[in-house]
């Protein structure tokens, strides 16, 4: 499934890019987030990042995107998930990086996924799904195949820009 057990594979990682704040709600390292614009800024200048909650499935971003990072000060995995409240660790990525990002299973449906797929991100969860109907923005491509996943689950993917 995914490509080693990170969230970045391949970025550039200088310090300018990754970002810290606070977590809004209970969410895992691999989520694509946005800024909490009612919550301000804190005393440090740091802001709350929410899930990626832009006007639907695949609608152009309110803002910029970033992928939530695992808590640098705890240690934690890839697949422990942030409380809310949480300071927080966040990306900024830029096109043709690679991430082990979350991939949304659709309960019900044997989604199976192929490498070249395009994905968007769900609207209220941040999670990656299949390209459906006519997106605004399609941020994400699989660079692996998934078969039937049972949970979500973290793909290998790269960062197209659009």
């Amino acid at each position: 499934m995914a490509k080693g057990n990170n969230i970045t594979v391949v970025a550039n990682t200088e310090s300018t890019r990754k970002r810290e704040g606070t977590i809004s709600g209970a969410l895992k390292p691999g989520t694509i987030v946005q800024i909490d614009v009612s919550a301000g800024i804190d005393d440090l200048g740091n802001f709350t990042y929410e899930a990626y909650d832009a006007d639907a499935d695949g609608a152009r971003p309110i803002g910029p995107l970033f992928i939530l990072l695992p808590s640098e000060l705890k240690g934690d995995l890839a697949t422990t998930a942030y409380a809310d409240g949480d300071h927080c660790f966040v990306f900024v990525p830029e096109a043709g990086e690679e991430f082990n990002l979350i991939l949304q299973d659709v309960a019900g449906t044997g989604d199976d996924h192929t490498i070249g797929e395009m994905l968007i991100v769900d609207k209220g969860t941040g999670k990656l799904i299949a390209t459906t109907g006519t997106p605004e923005s399609e941020p994400f491509m699989l660079l692996e195949d998934v078969t039937d996943p049972t949970a979500d689950t973290l793909a290998h993917v790269i960062y197209t820009g659009y």
